[in-house]
């Protein structure tokens, strides 16, 4: 069977306990190590060594720690979330100590970190994106706005930065009524936005960076792919989400795009990239440089991607795999029970007792 592979994921979503399952099915033994700031995340539980991790660190004190925990647990093959760009520019400095990195490039990360950077790189390689304006104040904003409205489309806007959809508005010039207070509403009024982008003392200080674009529509489709060290596409599927119902697409209209958006930026390992359509044509709407949190799905294609992205971080070689006939595979997904951790009682706490 041959020794442990060492893999460590570091402050991660909730979703990748199923990227740690789907390790423990890996042709040989992995030995999971993850570390979280929140005590009662399920990944610690799920893993084989589950260890808090300092809240509050600075990015450069983190890496640090990054470097330190690689050694003391000999780790193999480092997943890095949190921090990720920072830690993929430090990447010759965990070779030198035997780990791989199972991210992609810096210069990738860099690249897609913004939004309105990473919708210049993807037009510049020639793949579709929906049109789009970069707001920081509230001329800017009115102006975007303007411009979707009079073209006969709803706005919406998203933070540059950011991840699972916070802080995606719609867009409304209509004022909050009754109506609204029930169930889920993401409208917000665009006289409102706009003056909270004039306000002077805006909370950290940190100037806002808006992306405003029209609201597409579904359905929604992210395309999974793992590439080789060197950023080639290996194997590439899609995901498609209707409402609760689930299936995947192998049309060329979303794999092709995908194949070059990662093969111009060498981008390694596993990677995201989700479409909606704008004018009846699929268009790249976000690309995230980490696997996506639904990538345990593509188990019902017969794919262990997790492993393989792993296999490849230790130099090993991986086919890509042709897919079959996907049509017809439709699922919906249930959230499950997952165990936290025991709680750590104080000495103190427990004598009061």
């Amino acid at each position: 069977m041959g020794s442990p592979v060492r893999v460590w994921l570091n402050r991660t979503y909730s979703e990748n306990v199923f990227f740690i399952e789907q390790l423990r099915t890996a042709t040989r033994p992995v030995v999971v190590h993850a570390t979280h700031a929140d005590p009662d995340s399920p990944v610690l539980a799920a893993a084989d060594h589950g260890t808090p991790e300092p809240a509050d660190l600075p990015v450069d004190a983190y890496v640090g720690y990054a470097l330190d925990y690689c050694v003391r647990h000999s780790i193999d093959v480092f997943l890095p979330q949190l921090h990720q760009l920072a830690i993929a520019l430090a990447r010759p400095e965990f070779e030198a100590i035997g780990t791989t990195l199972l991210c992609p490039p810096a210069t990738a990360i860099a690249t897609h970190a913004s939004k309105a950077d990473g919708y210049t790189a993807i037009a510049a390689a020639g793949l579709p994106t929906p049109p789009w304006w970069r707001v920081r104040t509230p001329e800017e904003l009115l102006d975007a706005v303007d411009r979707i409205e009079d073209a006969g489309h709803t706005a919406c806007l998203k933070p540059t930065t950011g991840a699972g959809g916070a802080g995606f508005r719609v867009l409304t010039r209509k004022p909050y009524g009754a109506a609204r207070l029930r169930g889920w509403d993401h409208r917000v009024q665009v006289e409102q936005v706009a003056a909270a982008l004039a306000e002077p003392d805006r909370p950290g200080g940190e100037p806002v960076d808006l992306l405003v674009m029209p609201h597409l529509d579904g359905p929604e489709v992210s395309v999974d792919c793992l590439a080789d060290r060197d950023g080639r596409p290996l194997t590439v599927v899609g995901r498609t989400k209707d409402g609760r119902r689930r299936g995947f697409t192998t049309e060329e209209r979303y794999l092709d795009p995908v194949r070059r958006l990662v093969s111009a930026s060498a981008m390694a390992y596993l990677c995201n990239v989700q479409f909606r359509r704008w004018e009846g044509r699929p268009v790249v709407i976000d690309v995230n440089t980490r696997p996506a949190a639904g990538l345990h799905q593509t188990r019902l294609c017969g794919l262990n991607l997790p492993w393989d992205a792993v296999r490849l971080a230790l130099g090993e070689p991986v086919a890509g795999v042709r897919l079959p006939d996907l049509r017809g595979i439709e699922y919906t997904l249930v959230s499950g029970i997952q165990p936290v951790r025991p709680r750590r009682v104080s000495l103190v706490h427990a004598l009061r007792r």
